[in-house]
């Protein structure tokens, strides 16, 4: 199963809206056991770790073992069920890590198994499996991505130099380490104001890593991204949403769309888009996994409104000073991690990262 769970790990920010999952069939004829099928979820979501893993295995599926992340679908989507593939395999157990709580399985496949004499287990691994699968579960069951709010701070937790000018706090360990988590995520987001100071790429830049680089998702309820910037001209390469109000200036938002920027509308109370409305607009669209990158504004904004599910902060030993601005607009940083639990702290080159995450 531990095999299974680090060949799911390859899909994560791959899949969406289908779970990373994986798949290792194993054979046990008399001596050690051997593995002779591995699978993933392909990008794209499909084929699905079960049906690679069998087609690796071939015949000598027969008799075997799989052990498996997520429970094999039991409905026909854009492809048959994995159950039926399984059963028609002649594997002769299955070792299930989760029940998949999507409606349209949600222990139906499982039955389907058992149903056809095949002995089925449920739960090893059941811990990491639901770690794995956090934004598959968080997207069926409560209708938003799973949030990953990822903050650099000074030594004097800072975020930022006085005026809002952007600073470099951290090292290019952790500019590295940062492009390896946007890989793994289905979207990173950002504020207008992010966008307008930096003028980021939200690409993933590591060597032969960029087509795996996630969506961008800008919020701008005034549509004030430039059309010129760096997101906008890149829009064709690399997909860009932009969450707008629906009162937008239409001219702002042809102009957008002419560089191949995709407008999404949610509501904005008093100007200020709503987040967890902003959420089920990306959960609605597939977006599972959503990292979010963007100034001590928005990082506030989804802190108040209890919407962050895990944290990265990257600690630097390099001090801004008193006038610099803090990490959360508005609100101590243990407005944050006194939410969540430490995963624990590891160095990043000669920063440190600390990961947090919901009990």
């Amino acid at each position: 199963m531990s095999l299974a769970l680090a060949l799911g790990r390859r899909g994560l920010g791959n899949t969406w809206p289908n779970p990373a999952v994986g798949a290792v069939i194993v054979r046990r004829d008399g001596g050690a056991p051997v593995v002779v099928g591995r699978g993933w979820t392909q990008a794209g979501g499909r084929p699905h770790a079960e049906i690679e893993a069998l087609r690796r295995a071939g015949a000598a599926a027969r008799g075997a073992t799989l052990y498996v992340t997520l429970e094999p679908c039991s409905h026909h989507g854009k492809s048959p069920p994995c159950a039926d593939a399984i059963v028609a395999a002649g594997i002769a157990r299955v070792v299930s890590a989760l029940e998949d709580p999507n409606p349209e399985v949600a222990g139906q496949g499982h039955a389907r198994l058992r149903a056809a004499g095949l002995a089925v287990e449920v739960g090893l691994g059941a811990q990491e499996a639901r770690r794995a699968h956090a934004g598959h579960i968080r997207r069926i069951v409560d209708g938003r991505p799973h949030v990953t709010l990822k903050l650099a701070l000074s030594a004097d937790r800072k975020a930022g130099a006085a005026g809002r000018r952007p600073v470099a706090i951290t090292g290019e360990a952790v500019r590295a380490r940062v492009h390896r988590m946007r890989a793994m995520n289905d979207a990173i987001l950002i504020g207008i104001g992010t966008a307008l100071a930096d003028d980021p790429q939200l690409t993933c830049r590591l060597p032969g890593m960029e087509k795996f680089s996630p969506v961008r998702v800008v919020l701008d309820a005034h549509l004030r991204l430039p059309v010129n910037g760096a997101l906008a001209t890149s829009a064709n390469a690399t997909p860009v949403w932009v969450v707008t109000a629906p009162e937008a200036s239409p001219e702002a938002a042809r102009a957008l769309h002419d560089r191949g920027v995709e407008l999404l509308h949610a509501p904005a109370p008093a100007g200020r888009l709503d987040i967890a409305a902003v959420l089920r607009l990306l959960a609605e669209r597939g977006i599972t996994r959503l990292m979010v990158e963007g100034g001590p504004m928005v990082a506030a904004a989804f802190v108040a409104a209890d919407l962050v599910d895990a944290a990265a902060l990257f600690h630097s030993s390099r001090a801004i000073g008193a006038d610099g601005i803090d990490a959360l607009e508005g609100l101590r940083l243990e407005a944050l991690t006194e939410k969540l639990t430490s995963l624990g702290r590891e160095p990043v080159g000669e920063d440190s990262v600390e990961f947090f995450a919901r009990a």
